[in-house]
């Protein structure tokens, strides 16, 4: 039986070698509140490409200075935020994997000097500020925006597009009665919280060609909020616009407790691949490599995304061949090591 996780994926048109897909993170690192890439970047991405990382995806890249989590985050609300970008695509591209980014605005959860806004004018908890409800005129911006982040990532050379529509951030924020009681045609309806991500979605894909993924949060963790299933009906919109991949975490549009063990999340990455006929990825506390395995032997993901395991290992990849039984090509450099 050939091993699943090294096997090569086809996402839209774009080949992985493998099937390890380092997971958006955010890492607070930009320096001067300028959202530039930095050495640190470099150092952070490129180490998981050398490790042989299939597909490397930057961490929330703001689409306006408004929509950072933190004054630190990466920025690509500008053209002087192409040059960095590009270069960390050439270096990641340099050892073999397929960079990508994710295109992100915070909403509510912004924790930034200034004004902040949100479908609605409710706040995330007691410790952060109450948003401004968006006029339709920000909200035409928005969406305009996050079309002009993926024009300068695709000129940056990124090859796959992530849209952050996960952990409570402004797409989130439109999705979820919890966090949008708007009345007009922004909200009520399913169809109408799904408007603002199928804006953005129209406006990427008159300009995008290539591989595009969404990251949802597929359970609120709250009675009133969403649940896996309403994720099945978004993906089958998701579907019918053009998206490739649905890469499946949950939580954070509102507090909530959640009980979190190895694989947490995996059923509903299943859920929403069998239900709404879409490819999707799953994350959350994967960590070791037969449990990788498992979800793609049984056809529960397509992708496995890896976070803090990769952070604690950037060679995860090699560790995942040998215990799995794959070969797998080293860096030239390395394989008096790695052999």
């Amino acid at each position: 039986m050939t091993v699943k996780l090294f096997e090569p994926y086809t996402l839209k048109n774009v080949t992985l070698k493998n099937r390890i897909v380092m997971s958006p993170m955010c890492m607070y690192s930009c320096e001067n509140e300028d959202g530039i890439v930095n050495d640190w970047h470099r150092t952070h991405y490129t180490s998981r490409a050398v490790g042989q990382v299939g597909l490397i995806i930057l961490e929330a890249t703001a689409v306006t200075p408004q929509g950072r989590i933190s004054p630190q985050d990466l920025g690509i609300w500008s053209d002087d935020h192409i040059e960095g970008l590009a270069d960390l695509v050439r270096m990641i591209k340099s050892h073999g994997s397929v960079a990508g980014i994710q295109i992100a605005h915070a909403g509510r959860k912004a924790e930034l000097e200034g004004e902040i806004v949100a479908p609605s004018a409710i706040a995330f908890n007691e410790k952060i500020k109450t948003p401004k409800e968006m006029s339709k005129e920000e909200i035409k911006e928005t969406v305009e925006a996050f079309k002009q982040g993926v024009l300068r990532a695709k000129k940056a050379g990124f090859e796959v597009i992530e849209l952050h529509g996960a952990h409570g951030y402004l797409i989130n924020e439109f999705l979820s009665p919890l966090s949008n009681q708007r009345t007009d045609e922004y909200g009520g309806s399913a169809e109408n919280r799904y408007r603002f991500l199928k804006e953005i979605i129209e406006e990427v894909k008159s300009i995008w060609d290539g591989p595009l993924m969404v990251r949802v949060s597929a359970n609120d963790y709250h009675p009133e909020g969403l649940a896996p299933e309403d994720y099945v009906q978004f993906g089958k919109w998701m579907k019918d616009q053009g998206v490739d991949l649905i890469d499946v975490s949950s939580g954070a549009v509102v507090p909530a407790r959640i009980s979190v063990f190895p694989s947490y999340q995996v059923p509903y990455a299943q859920k929403i691949k069998e239900e709404a006929a879409i490819d999707t990825g799953a994350v959350g506390l994967i960590t070791s490599p037969l449990q990788a395995e498992e979800i793609l032997q049984n056809g529960r993901a397509d992708l496995v995304l890896l976070a803090r395991e990769l952070l604690r290992d950037p060679y995860w990849p090699r560790r995942a061949a040998k215990e799995l039984g794959a070969e797998i090509e080293s860096p030239i450099q390395y394989e008096r090591g790695w052999n």
